[in-house]
């Protein structure tokens, strides 16, 4: 299992070193979005909104937008230096408390916690009086250049840490609009309700729910597989290659000669490639030196 985090947790005097794992994964099926024309993938270009044109990687800078229009620049060191700061700390559990006095609306994404090097025996102690108390730890952890609040638990005999959101995090309830306040229902009502809650209550079992959407898209993504119902993006089109193999070949040559510029050897290859090469004229023979009398 991947590895996605690495350092310790703290409480008290004891400390775990421990590596984070993802236990969930999102397993929603990802659609791509195709030119209708020539069914090519589309590429998305990051452009400046003024100068309206191409920004490259290198030329991104990130800021804060503290008023509409108006930016504080922040540089790239200076993030990095508060990231390193923050992750470099151990997580240092700060609070027990009873799991079922954090609302579920609180949580967010769950991660397994595997000890790492020498953190066995600690990990071990953490999970049995966690177990044996029946209470959860309350911890502060960065991850992904970003503090967050976290649950340490038992799952299944694994630690699991839950990282929570903020109480700011979390938007008002009363703010929610067109909620009825205290309707007046009958007697009646109320027990044919209630008798219905009763009689749909089970033991939860997760095994036996299912994403019906995800497995029917899946079936007809098959189907349409299956039915040869698929389509092809278009070659890019690429600049023929003028330069026919006796004109490679001979430029090839000529480079190995002694001598000869660059230049002539260009002039000879494009040369070959259009025409037939004429054959070369005999050599004429250079006058002989008349040697002069003194």
């Amino acid at each position: 299992m991947h590895t996605m985090w690495k350092g310790s947790i703290s409480f008290g005097l004891v400390n775990i070193p421990i590596k984070l794992h993802t236990a969930t994964e999102d397993k929603d099926i990802k659609l791509r979005t195709l030119h209708n024309k020539c069914h090519s993938p589309i590429k998305y270009e990051k452009v400046c909104t003024v100068c309206e044109e191409e920004v490259k990687p290198e030329d991104i800078v990130k800021a804060y937008e503290y008023t509409k229009g108006k930016f504080v620049v922040l540089d790239e060191e200076e993030l990095e230096k508060l990231r390193k700061e923050n992750e470099d700390k151990a997580v240092e559990i700060i609070d027990f408390v009873k799991m079922e006095e954090i609302d579920p609306i609180y949580f967010d994404r769950s991660y397994y916690m595997s000890p790492n090097e020498g953190g066995g025996k600690a990990y071990s102690l953490l999970r049995k009086a966690l177990q044996e108390s029946q209470i959860v730890g309350l911890a502060k952890i960065v991850i992904r250049s970003k503090e967050q609040l976290a649950v340490i638990r038992v799952y299944e005999n694994i630690l699991v840490m839950e990282t929570i959101h903020y109480p700011d995090e979390v938007r008002n309830a009363s703010d929610v609009p067109n909620v009825p306040g205290e309707d007046k229902v009958t007697e009646k009502e109320l027990d044919t309700a209630i008798l219905l809650i009763d009689q749909l209550t089970s033991e939860f079992q997760p095994e036996k729910y299912t994403d019906e959407y995800r497995t029917a898209l899946l079936e007809l993504i098959e189907s349409k597989r299956q039915g040869q119902e698929i389509v092809t993006a278009s070659a890019k089109d690429t600049p023929a290659n003028v330069t026919d193999l006796m004109a490679a070949l001979q430029a090839s040559i000529d480079r190995t000669k002694p001598g000869k510029a660059a230049g002539d050897i260009r002039a000879k290859a494009t040369s070959a490639a259009g025409t037939e090469r004429p054959k070369a004229a005999p050599r004429k023979k250079a006058p002989a030196k008349v040697k002069k009398q003194a």
